[in-house]
């Protein structure tokens, strides 16, 4: 599956409640090269429940290490330095995102004069900050001569160059600095390893909660399954190399614009 992986691979992935995330860890236990998958969540999730060993495998499953860890949070990220304890992560797959937030008041905003400074900062927080603070946070367990993939997700909206509709001024911004730290982060890693491979990837519109509310509008072979997506995308990682580091990826493996 990921053939850049050295067998027995330890694979962390956040947002391991989430419909990418959880489809994404599925996908991996299939992968019998796989040691360890961390599925870190903020949320409580049983390990037998939600990642099953697969019926048709001869193989036992990995060892699935569940950490309930608010990762845009201090805290939540020393959680999950903890639990590696200096291991050396092999593929850092990074899935969470908010676009909206009842609970905030937070939509994504279709004129200018809807922009709030506090739902701004939060949306920035989460997208563009936390997965930078999250890689600095794991930076010793990505250096040194191991392979390493680091993947997190972003959105064709924050392409600067194929913004053509406007709106949505928040998250838009918040994909365009989550890009830019992982193009600059990913120039710091290749000194630290030269075999890391440090990538932007865009999904599509996956049938998730974080799309829910927009998708009346989305044709029906355009609104994918989190199985699907999570498919896709492992196969977009495993044909990049270290040159490749610092990109920007659909889900089909075509590059997107900065």
């Amino acid at each position: 599956m990921l053939s850049h992986l050295p067998e027995n691979f330890t694979a962390v992935v956040t947002g391991a409640n989430g419909g990418i995330g959880n489809a994404i860890i599925r996908r991996l236990l299939t992968d019998t090269h796989v040691g360890n998958v961390i599925a870190v969540s903020r949320s409580a999730i049983s390990p037998q429940d939600s990642f099953p060993q697969e019926p048709f495998s001869k193989e036992p499953s990995p060892n699935v290490e569940v950490v309930n860890a608010d990762i845009t949070t201090q805290s939540g990220r020393d959680t999950l330095n903890q639990q590696l304890n200096g291991r050396p992560v092999h593929l850092l797959f990074n899935a969470i995102g908010t676009l909206h937030d009842d609970a905030r008041d937070i939509q994504p905003e279709k004129r200018l004069e809807q922009l709030d400074e506090a739902s701004f900062a939060h949306v920035m927080h989460v997208n563009a900050a936390t997965p930078a603070l999250l890689i600095a946070a794991l930076k010793s367990s990505l250096q040194g001569k191991h392979p390493a993939i680091i993947a997190s997700l972003s959105a064709r909206v924050g392409s600067i160059g194929d913004n053509v509709y406007g709106g949505w001024y928040s998250y838009r911004a918040s994909k365009a600095a989550h890009n830019m730290l992982m193009k600059t982060l990913s120039i710091e890693l290749t000194r630290l390893n030269k075999q890391s491979i440090v990538l932007c990837l865009h999904p599509g519109t996956t049938n998730t909660l974080l799309s829910k509310p927009f998708q009346a509008r989305v044709p029906s072979e355009k609104l994918f399954t989190p199985d699907f997506v999570a498919e896709q995308l492992l196969k977009v990682m495993s044909e990049r190399s270290p040159e490749d580091t610092g990109s920007f990826w659909d889900w089909a493996g075509e590059s997107i614009e900065w």
